[in-house]
């Protein structure tokens, strides 16, 4: 069997200028291909057999043929030219295709066919604020849309280029860190920067800048490796480690953003009682106000040899959140991976982990701990030896009072190497029509099973459908709750209804439409009932303040219209 499942998948990298290429997700010689396990699950669930494997649906490795003219004059063409380095522009349709394309399912499920929607007119990598301080001025007087990609992660359609226009890219040039300050424990990082750049920059900062401890950003979403600083901010991302270090707003002190109403540098004060903080506006406004080039990240102490390492089972759901709410609410300090994870859940990834059939599994249902019933606790403690130790021996404590079973460090370490590798599996999987694609919601303790229940009865009104829900970052007044569903599904307009109906049913439920994704252009016609228009007409205020001409990011979040 193992040999037979070798042959489905690809594994090369996707031809040069393939359309695979665009939307494979990360390094293009990454992969992690299904288990037998998995596969065994989806042949059951899905009613399939081995001829459903036989061929490929779609794979994307057509060469990119297209011809799409740019809408931009000559002359404008050169002025870019002229403000960035000619080999710093690309009108080339492969280029605009590529940095206009983002990683949601619906344009890897078009892309795979050929189909191409709107691109850019034009790719601009500036090398620095000065370039595009200038390029903003110019896009504002000439009103060319300006869109920026960093790491191109976004799932949303956050930087589609709906009106035409240039794509900025950030991460070619401004990748570094400007300023490191110990003493304050910050540090100045332009926006391009990418994930793992930056926290390799602060773990070495002894031999960098000569700083007295190592360092960390403490900022790991599962997109870590292939999204930037900016962008984590831009669209207030949260990171795998939040219940510690906190999500990417609480990590930013000030920016300096770039608009076409001018410049501005927010202060970099720990606190300050000034008024309303125009920091906290740009805060996941996802350039429509303009673009930030440069932040003051807030840095922890890197000490990895003082993380503790905790896993549990428990019988069911309500145990589980109920403990996670006590832990939460606890005043005794926070875990940093802090994750929960439902039954229909917990029972695949016992698969996926490889804990299923093991001595763990053996002792868990022996002692009563059912499947589609049993759910699993994974989590870390950072930061001081005492500190850490102290978070363990509490976790342990209200984990038993609420009869779970200690799982020792096992399952997280058996999760910890693959956690930034699970959305590889998306590719091997849509290459025979199966998506797995994700959801998630903020949510209160007291309306949290009510939204569980609601959207997974929606998820599951679909025949044969996988949906796994977890809750991966915790605050004293709730935590998350992130939908993982998996069908079996070619067609890209019922697949969108149903991503549709998913969303609409959390909004109905009394879910926030994301928690950590961003809203962009997927999610933005649902924002008007979910904040109320007064609070809709503040934002378009202040785009109109910044954004006169709305040349930023036109289209996304407030459905602004020129």
């Amino acid at each position: 069997m193992k040999n037979k499942l070798d042959n489905l998948w690809i594994n090369e990298a996707p031809k040069k200028g393939s359309f695979r290429s665009v939307f494979k997700y990360g390094d293009p010689n990454g992969f992690k291909h299904p288990n037998e396990r998995l596969i065994s699950e989806l042949i059951d669930k899905f009613k399939l057999t081995d001829k459903d494997f036989s061929e490929k649906e779609t794979t994307g490795n057509e060469i990119v043929d297209i011809s799409v003219e740019s809408k931009l004059s000559v002359q404008q063409i050169e002025q870019f030219e002229e403000i960035c380095g000619v080999e710093n522009i690309s009108s080339k349709e492969y280029d605009r295709l590529k940095f206009s394309t983002g990683k949601t399912t619906e344009e890897s499920m078009k892309l795979r066919k050929g189909v191409v929607s709107l691109i850019s007119d034009l790719v601009v990598h500036p090398r620095n604020k000065t370039e595009i301080t200038e390029i903003v001025k110019y896009c504002n007087q000439q009103k060319i849309p300006l869109y920026v990609y960093g790491g191109g992660s976004s799932v949303n359609f956050g930087f589609y280029p709906e009106k035409g226009g240039v794509t900025l890219v950030l991460s070619t040039h401004l990748n570094k860190v400007v300023k490191f300050n110990e003493l304050n424990q910050t540090v100045v990082v332009e926006a391009g920067m990418m994930g793992p750049d930056f926290e390799n920059a602060l773990n070495n900062a002894p031999g960098i800048y000569g700083a007295k401890h190592k360092f960390t950003c403490g900022h790991f979403p599962q997109s870590f490796e292939y999204s930037t600083v900016g962008g984590w901010f831009i669209t207030l991302g949260s990171g795998q480690q939040s219940s510690y270090y906190g999500d990417a707003g609480d990590l930013v002190l000030g920016v300096e953003m770039i608009s076409p109403s001018g410049n501005i540098i927010t202060k970099d004060y720990p606190a300050t009682a000034t008024g309303p903080k125009v920091l906290d506006i740009i805060k996941g406004s996802e350039g429509i106000y303009g673009i930030v080039v440069e932040l003051t990240w807030k840095i922890y102490k890197h000490m990895p040899e003082n993380r503790e390492r905790f896993s549990f089972i428990f019988p069911n759901w309500e145990s589980a959140v109920e403990a996670s709410r006590e832990i939460s609410q606890g005043e005794f300090g926070m875990p940093a991976v802090f994750r929960i994870s439902d039954p229909e859940e917990t029972h695949h990834g016992l698969k996926l982990y490889g804990i299923e059939d093991t001595i763990f599994d053996k002792i868990m249902s022996f002692r009563g701990f059912k499947p589609m019933e049993r759910c699993l606790f994974l989590g870390t403690s950072d930061g001081d030896k005492t500190f850490t130790k102290n978070i363990k021996s509490r976790v342990s404590k209200i984990c038993k009072k609420y009869g779970a079973m200690n799982l020792t460090s096992f399952p997280l370490k058996k999760w910890e190497p693959g956690r930034y590798r699970d959305p590889y599996l998306r590719e091997d999987l849509m290459d025979y029509g199966i998506i797995i694609d994700t959801l998630e919601t903020g949510v209160n303790w007291d309306n949290l099973h009510q939204i569980h229940k609601k959207v997974r009865a929606f998820v599951k009104s679909r025949p044969d459908t996988i949906c796994m829900t977890h809750a991966s970052h915790f605050y004293e007044q709730g935590t998350n709750l992130y939908f993982i569903f998996i069908i079996k599904e070619s067609d890209v307009d019922a697949y969108r209804k149903f991503q549709e109906g998913i969303i609409d049913s959390i909004q109905k439920s009394g879910g926030s439409l994301s928690h950590h994704h961003g809203v962009g252009r997927m999610i933005s016609k649902w924002m008007p009932e979910h904040l109320g228009e007064n609070q809709m007409n503040v934002l378009r205020a202040l785009k109109n303040h910044f954004d006169p001409n709305n040349i930023m990011n036109p289209g996304n979040q407030l459905l602004t219209e020129n």
